[in-house]
C-alpha cells in the first residue's frame, strides 16, 4: 500500500466540536434504533426511526443518496457484514445479530458510527463475536494519538483481535478488503485505514487528525462478496459478522470519541 502524504490532515478544536455535534446525533439515532428494535420489525422500520432522529435534530442523513444508496442507515443482519440496504422484506427475528451503521451531516460536518446488537438472545458464539468486535474497537482506537503513524492504528486493531480470541474464547476473522477512513466535511476522506497491518507506516497522526475506525469481524472466514444490488456485502460461508465504529480524533489528552452514545 502506498501513502502519498507524510502527515494526516488536522481539524481545529472548533471543527472537532462541530464534528462531535454531528456525531452526538448519530449516537442518539443508534441508541433509539437499538432500543426500539424487536422481532417482527423490518429494517425499513429501523431506517425510519434513525431518519426521524437525525432530521428532528436539524441534521441530514449522510447515507441517504450517497453514491445512490437508498437508506438513511445500513442495516446488516447476520451474515451481512456491511452496506445492508434497509427494506420492508428484511424482517427481524429472535436470535438475529443486527449491525447498524449511521451517518449524519450537521452544518457541513459528518459523524459516522456503527454498532451491532442482538434481537433477543444471541447464540453463544455470536454473542462472543459481538463482544469481541466491540472490544477490538475500543482497544484499537487507543492508538489514535498524535505522533503515531496510520498503521499503528491498524496494528493495534489486529493485535486486539488476537487478544480478543483468547479473552472471549472464539476464533475471529478480520474481514478482507474493508476498513476505516478519514472523515470531516466528507464521509470518506483520505487515508484508508486497514484493520490489520505492520506498525510504523503511513502518514503521521497529528493533533486534530480524525479517523472513522471500524473493525469488522466474522466467525468463519475473512472472505466476502458483494451481492447483485452492488451494496450488500456478505460472508462467503454464511457465518455471522459484527461491525463496530466510532469517529475518533487524536488530541493532546488522548483519543476523543466524536460519536458518543450517551
Amino acid at each position: 500500500m502506498g501513502f502519498r502524504r507524510r502527515k494526516m490532515s488536522a481539524k481545529t478544536p472548533g471543527e472537532l466540536d462541530a464534528m462531535q455535534a454531528a456525531g452526538e446525533i448519530v449516537g442518539r439515532a443508534l441508541v433509539e434504533v437499538r432500543d426500539q428494535a424487536k422481532a417482527g420489525m423490518s429494517t425499513a422500520d429501523l431506517d425510519a426511526i434513525a431518519e426521524s432522529v437525525i432530521r428532528d435534530a436539524g441534521a441530514v442523513p449522510t447515507f441517504l443518496g450517497y453514491g445512490g444508496f437508498p437508506g438513511s442507515i445500513c442495516a446488516s443482519v447476520n451474515d451481512v457484514i456491511v452496506h445492508g440496504i434497509p427494506g420492508p422484506d428484511t424482517v427481524l427475528k429472535d436470535g438475529d445479530l443486527v449491525s447498524i451503521d449511521c451517518g449524519a451531516t450537521l452544518d457541513g460536518w459528518v459523524g459516522d458510527s456503527a454498532w451491532s446488537f442482538g434481537i433477543g438472545e444471541l447464540e453463544p458464539d455470536v454473542e462472543k463475536l459481538n463482544q469481541a468486535t466491540e472490544f477490538v474497537l475500543h482497544e484499537g482506537l487507543k492508538a489514535m494519538v498524535p505522533g503515531n503513524r496510520l498503521t499503528d492504528v491498524s496494528h493495534a486493531l489486529e493485535k486486539a483481535t488476537t487478544d480478543a480470541e483468547e479473552r472471549f474464547g472464539v476464533e475471529l476473522y478480520i474481514v478482507e478488503g474493508f476498513g476505516g477512513h478519514g472523515i470531516g466535511r466528507e464521509m470518506h476522506e483520505e487515508p484508508y485505514l486497514a484493520n490489520e497491518g505492520r506498525p510504523g507506516r503511513g502518514p503521521e497522526i497529528l493533533e486534530g487528525s480524525v479517523l472513522a475506525i471500524e473493525p469488522m469481524l466474522a466467525l468463519g472466514t475473512e472472505e466476502n462478496e458483494t451481492l447483485e444490488d452492488e451494496w450488500t456485502v456478505v460472508t462467503l460461508d454464511g457465518s455471522a459478522a459484527s461491525h463496530w465504529e466510532h469517529t475518533v480524533a487524536a488530541t493532546a489528552s488522548g483519543p476523543r470519541i466524536l460519536t458518543p452514545r450517551g
